[in-house]
């Protein structure tokens, strides 16, 4: 059975851990907050100085039949990580498999450098540099980075509201130690 003072140091033990844990919640909940809004803010400027937008919807450059999928895009500027892994992957990536039947840089180097006289070799090679790269740039700082920064609000959010609800146990937990003083 618990005596009554050691009912009491207990109350106050956890009622003051789960002060201690209410804080660290919401410290990292607001943590949380500040990288979502620095990511996603971050991506964003920089993708809107880049002034890369899709072709208008139904157009030769975004034909309905060869990008159905980038169709919502039409004419939109790519501001943002859904955007920039829509274009990398969507228009950039199926650009890049024309180039060299499939082919990537990598592949396309290494026969170049077979046949060094080849023009054809040379200018897909280079046409897949430059392809490959801005694709992987699109891929790793802007969707990469937008969604590090989406998982970090919705971790915020998760740690926000435990801290929430942490408070209101603390409440609860001080008004108990208050009603039983004795």
């Amino acid at each position: 059975m618990v005596k009554k003072a050691d009912r009491k140091t207990l109350d106050v033990t956890f009622t003051l851990l789960g002060l201690a844990v209410t804080v660290i919640l919401f410290v990292a909940g607001c943590i949380g907050m500040y990288a979502y809004n620095f990511a996603t803010s971050t991506v964003r400027s920089e993708l809107v100085q880049q002034k890369i937008f899709f072709p208008p919807a139904g157009s030769p450059g975004l034909s309905a039949s060869e990008f159905p999928d980038l169709q919502k895009y039409g004419g939109q500027q790519v501001d943002d990580g859904i955007k920039a892994k829509a274009y990398a992957n969507g228009f950039i990536g199926r650009h890049l498999d024309k180039v060299a039947n499939g082919k990537t840089y990598s592949e396309v180097s290494a026969e170049s450098k077979l046949d060094p006289t080849n023009a054809k070799l040379t200018a897909q090679k280079a046409t897949l540099f430059q392809g490959e790269t801005l694709r992987g740039i699109l891929l790793g700082d802007g969707y990469a980075y937008w969604t590090f920064g989406l998982i970090a609000y919705y971790a915020s959010i998760v740690a926000l509201t435990g801290s929430a609800v942490m408070l209101l146990l603390v409440i609860l937990g001080y008004r108990h130690i208050r009603h039983n003083k004795n």
